[in-house]
């Protein structure tokens, strides 16, 4: 069951959101933060993404059945029925707000706004073509929180940071939904392939990859990292212009490689530029 749960939400994905957040952490610590700091981050990080997912397999559950692309998912195929999933849900929110408490106070009065926002994002696709952004508003306060976990005060680095995260993850999420534009059609959901077609869906996501690169770099200046987290904001800036140049309007069969491989190369990678400018003291 544990198995089964793991891949309804795909817990790899994790690899999004969790390197922005390690970025918040370290960038504001100045170092290493201490493991108390560490641990709890991990852990809410983990319980938020997986409440979020689990509550967008559960309202999309009646899409999920119809949708030939989705048919093997656990909830469609009764690998996991509704009432754990809803359990399983449950237990992720109590984990996040505790690990928040563990945290400090401003975590943990913000906890029950993630929680309501991470579930909301999931219903935006039934009214608003934003609905990518959206998506990328709930990843893009990972490294928000990773900087409050240190110092809980809003800062200008973990906002820009949060801006970079938002509009990144409205790009791919874009290109994910391009394989998907006949059936949000037929079903009448609003996303921006189904809105715009798959060629004006194609170039907004890629003009909302450049707005997340300049983010990135506005974040590093920001926060006072050198030119190795430049080097490293070059190398991604480069792996987002290939992952473009994967996907055509006519050929999206790269679309898996693009969305997933292509995009966790690009967070991780990010984020090891900023830890070395953050430990070798280049900040």
């Amino acid at each position: 069951m544990l198995a089964a749960l793991a891949r309804l939400v795909k817990i790899e994905h994790s690899v999004f959101a969790l390197p922005f957040a390690y970025i918040g952490l370290f960038v504001a610590a100045r170092g290493w933060p201490g493991w108390r700091a560490f641990v709890l981050l991990t852990l809410a990080m983990v319980a938020m993404r997986s409440f979020a997912m689990a509550v967008n397999r559960l309202a999309d559950l009646p899409y999920d059945r119809v949708n030939p692309r989705t048919q093997g998912r656990e909830l469609v195929t009764g690998e996991v029925g509704p009432r754990a999933a809803w359990v399983f849900t449950a237990g992720c929110a109590v984990v996040f707000v505790a690990a928040c408490a563990g945290l400090n106070s401003l975590c943990l009065a913000l906890a029950p706004v993630a929680l309501a926002w991470g579930a909301f994002y999931s219903l935006t696709k039934r009214f608003t073509w934003l609905c990518h952004f959206c998506l990328g508003s709930v990843l893009g306060l990972a490294p928000v929180a990773g900087w409050l976990a240190v110092k809980p005060e809003f800062a200008l680095p973990a906002l820009l940071f949060g801006c970079g995260v938002t509009c990144w993850t409205a790009g791919f999420d874009i290109l994910y939904a391009c394989q998907d534009v006949d059936f949000d059609r037929e079903h009448g959901l609003r996303s921006m392939p189904a809105r715009f077609g798959v060629g004006c869906a194609l170039r907004l996501a890629a003009f909302s990859h450049v707005d997340a690169a300049a983010f990135f770099l506005l974040a590093g200046y920001a926060a006072g990292l050198s030119w190795i987290y430049s080097l490293f904001w070059a190398v991604c800036s480069g792996v987002l212009l290939i992952e473009h140049r994967l996907i055509g309007e006519n050929d999206l069969s790269r679309i898996n490689m693009a969305f997933f491989t292509l995009n966790g190369v690009i967070a991780v990678l990010l984020c090891v530029g900023a830890l070395l400018a953050v430990f070798l003291g280049a900040c």
